[in-house]
């Protein structure tokens, strides 16, 4: 026979919704099942009897009156941090400020080796050398996510090489060129090319419905490449981008042309910004005219380079080709459009402190 309740709790749609946040976002297994135990105590859904909220949460009915005592009488946080005895195993912290340092130090070091990273098991498997008690591969997890260490991902930077002041002075002009105000008669474009695959369905895909996601084919037809060419003027937003077959030293120059010529036929000087592919040299200009045509083209603009210069173009490639159907012709595709200048300046006044920092890091 089941215990007569005592306590009951009854849950407005605010404080539910509140718990199931809780329970969705803590990473520890016991508060997710005390979480688990109020919503399944919560009476404005039909009462139930203390067995039966142990038996829906997969605990003791023991814990089950606990964690409702203590939320009747004390609040959520009450409830969701159990009482331990001082004199637990569980109650002494295995890992003190010092075990953590020791866990980050290692967490942050180079993978052993035939390894591209660390994982929780292995720093749990690393760690056990080392500690006196073995801590779990949960606690190893929360200490790096509680000091935002994850080394499952990586973040893509044009990273200076070390002491290489060529590297700096470039990119020096490059921002110089981005704090520049607009001036209709010396306009600043960035320049940039990109290579994209195009990529067909092997079968057709399966619908999305509710509770499940849209389901795509591992397999998939290539249906070749393209290159897109791209020209974008920061202040105003505006973007004119072409989708070419190749992307040879001719295709380079005949876009410069088109530059001076269709796009810019009253600017005194164009300012083009743009990275240090081969192809964007002096010589594509001679390769594809005559040399009073490729000196008129060379005079009318300045370019600066730098290899990090070239860094929006890939996202607008993939917003540009990926809706875009494989079978569909590329002379189809908008020559021109518009984007929203703030965003396309706002990784401008961030790069002089990364690149400050990263170069910082590496003198020191």
């Amino acid at each position: 026979m089941s215990r007569q309740k005592s306590y009951s709790i009854k849950l407005s749609k605010q404080e539910e919704q509140r718990i199931k946040l809780l329970r969705k976002r803590s990473s520890s297994p016991n508060r997710q099942k005390r979480c688990t135990i109020i919503l399944n105590a919560n009476e404005a859904e039909g009462a139930k009897s203390y067995k039966q909220i142990a038996t829906m949460s997969g605990v003791s009915e023991t814990t089950v009156i606990s964690t409702i005592k203590a939320y009747v009488s004390q609040g959520i946080d009450a409830a969701l941090t159990p009482k331990r005895n001082e004199n637990s195993d569980v109650a002494r912290k295995k890992a003190t400020g010092d075990i953590e340092a020791r866990i980050i130090a290692k967490a942050c070091s180079p993978a052993p080796e035939g390894y591209a990273r660390w994982t929780l098991t292995m720093l749990t498997e690393e760690m056990a050398v080392f500690l006196e008690d073995r801590l779990s591969r949960a606690t190893i997890g929360r200490i790096l996510q509680k000091n935002e260490l994850k080394p499952h991902l990586n973040d893509y930077w044009c990273i200076p090489p070390e002491e290489d002041a060529e590297f700096v002075a470039a990119m020096e002009d490059i921002l110089d060129v981005h704090q520049l105000p607009y001036d209709p008669k010396h306009p600043v474009w960035c320049m940039d090319e990109e290579p994209y695959q195009l990529l067909d369905e092997s079968r057709n895909p399966l619908p999305m419905r509710p509770g499940d996601i849209r389901k795509v084919d591992s397999e998939y037809v290539r249906n070749g490449t393209v290159s897109i060419f791209c020209f974008i003027q920061p202040h105003t937003g505006r973007i004119i981008h072409s989708v070419e077959m190749t992307r040879t030293a001719v295709d380079w120059a005949e876009k410069m042309k088109y530059l001076v010529d269709e796009i810019c036929p009253d600017a005194e000087k164009i300012i083009l910004v743009m990275d240090n592919l081969n192809t964007h040299t002096l010589g594509s200009l001679y390769k594809a005219f005559p040399p009073a045509e490729a000196r008129r083209i060379n005079w009318k603009s300045t370019t600066h380079q730098n290899m990090a210069a070239g860094l929006i173009l890939p996202r607008l490639a993939r917003t540009l080709i990926k809706t875009m159907p494989c079978n569909q012709d590329l002379s189809s595709l908008p020559k021109e459009r518009t984007a929203s200048s703030s965003g396309l300046w706002s990784m401008t006044g961030q790069c002089r402190n990364p690149i400050s920092d990263l170069t910082a890091r590496k003198s020191s």
